[in-house]
């Protein structure tokens, strides 16, 4: 089934098609040699053939046909040794002189220049089928005279090429074969092996993971951003549970007040004055459900991405708007609110939805901290980007509860008196996703901190 899977799989088909053009290139390649080759070994063949054929004829315009006569039996002695082939026919192609027992079939008519295997070489040996090139011209007397030479060597050079081509391609096509089905099979293994994990996944839940091979391939990054992916939807599953229990018990509270009054005003005798004290009671509580819902439709705009009001703005004007606005909060209980740090920290970001995550962020501080106690705004720029931090002097969140408090709904046991319903910090969470930044709690000894790292204004997206 796997080496099924591997034929059919798109990585086979490519490996295929690499195979294809890489043999093209090796075979242009030898042909290009081969082309090369026999080019200049048969041009400097030419050049000899027709400076001796020039020769002979210059010998007969001076000394006629007997002076061809004895030049080719001069050149018979030495042509053994030099690979020459050398031919005096009459009219009817019929031998009179030369080392070559009879004219060549392939050069009569217009064909001047050929290529021929010797059969009746004079004298013999075993040399006797070899190759030769030759030019022939008609003389003016009407004999004719051949000058050629032996290409045999070329010949075998091009059987080697031939037979080197061969292996070659026969060579390659056996190892990419052996390659191409090998790396397949592995590729389509471990998909296979992700797939078969998901399917687990899916049928008993979003605890299992994909298993990671250690070779730190590819495959196994895959792996990795698939199980970061499985534990972000498993978070978010959670979260969405938690949400919905919470939701159910916040609202049940004020819900049952509200049925109650009314089920005990339809009962009493009714008066203006407790009409009015019931009617402004269910108004509260009916504010403090539309204000929960009005928030989680905040948060949910926020993490739908929605940049379309980013600019450049000054963070330091924003953290003093934000001091000014809850100073007097912090005074009534007897504290203060402080705003340090640089003239100007540039970043790209939404005015709005910063004013409200840094509010936020304050109003918590002056609700939990201590009283007369001071909060401190502090804005500086790092080589890393602007950090916005806010301390206070309160109790504090313990260690434990640290990484649960950005969770919509979620509150501390001893906030649960306190006004509020835990989605505060979900929204300063979802803004600081949707500009980049990363939050950070840390304890103040004593109090909390809260950091707000935003990236340098050239990487903000």
């Amino acid at each position: 089934m796997l080496l099924a899977k591997t034929l059919r799989s798109t990585t086979f088909r490519l490996a295929l098609i690499s195979i294809g053009v890489f043999g093209a290139v090796v075979i242009a390649l030898f042909g290009y040699v081969y082309w090369s080759t026999t080019t200049f070994v048969l041009s400097r063949s030419d050049r000899v053939i027709e400076a001796e054929q020039a020769m002979l004829r210059n010998i007969y315009d001076t000394g006629g046909r007997d002076g061809v006569v004895r030049a080719i039996d001069q050149h018979k002695a030495a042509a053994r040794l030099e690979g020459g082939v050398y031919l005096l026919a009459n009219e009817s192609f019929v031998p009179v002189i030369g080392n070559l027992g009879e004219w060549p079939s392939a050069l009569r008519g217009a064909n001047v220049w050929g290529e021929f295997k010797s059969a009746t070489l004079v004298p013999k040996s075993g040399a006797s089928r070899s190759l030769f090139r030759a030019k022939w011209e008609t003389l003016p007397d009407g004999y004719h005279v051949l000058v050629g030479r032996d290409i045999s060597d070329l010949g075998r050079f091009a059987d080697k090429i031939y037979i080197a081509l061969a292996f070659t391609i026969l060579l390659i096509f056996v190892l990419a074969a052996v390659a191409s089905v090998s790396v397949t099979r592995r590729t389509v293994g471990r998909i296979e092996s992700i797939n078969a994990a998901s399917r687990t996944i899916m049928e008993s839940g979003l605890g299992g993971r994909i298993p990671l091979r250690g070779t730190q391939d590819e495959w196994d990054y895959l792996a990795q951003n698939l199980n970061s992916m499985l534990e972000r939807i498993e978070g978010l599953m959670a979260e969405v549970k938690q949400v919905n229990d919470n939701v159910a018990h916040d609202l049940r509270t004020p819900l049952t007040r509200m049925r109650g009054r009314l089920e005990k005003a339809s009962i009493e005798k009714s008066t203006s004055d407790r009409d009015q004290s019931l009617i402004n009671e269910t108004i509260a509580d009916l504010d403090d459900v539309l204000r929960m819902f009005s928030s989680l439709t905040r948060i949910s705009q926020i993490e739908a991405n929605q940049k379309i009001a980013f600019r450049i703005v000054n963070l330091i004007e924003i953290a003093t708007a934000v001091g000014d606005l809850f100073d007097a909060s912090a005074e009534s209980k007897g504290g203060h609110v402080q705003v340090i740090g640089d003239k100007s920290v540039r970043i790209s970001a939404d005015r709005d939805l910063l004013f409200d995550a840094i509010s936020n962020l304050v109003d918590n501080a002056i609700k939990h901290g201590g009283d007369r106690g001071i909060v401190i705004i502090s804005v500086e720029q790092t080589d890393d980007g602007a950090v916005l931090s806010i301390a206070d002097d309160g109790p504090g969140i313990p260690a434990d509860e640290l990484a649960h408090v950005f969770k919509r709904f979620y509150r501390l046991e001893r906030s649960r008196s306190t006004p509020g319903n835990g989605l505060g910090l979900s929204l300063v969470a979802a803004v600081a996703r949707l500009h980049g930044a990363h939050v950070a709690l840390s304890d103040n000894r004593p109090g909390l901190k809260v950091e707000l790292q935003f990236p340098p204004l050239d990487e903000a997206v």
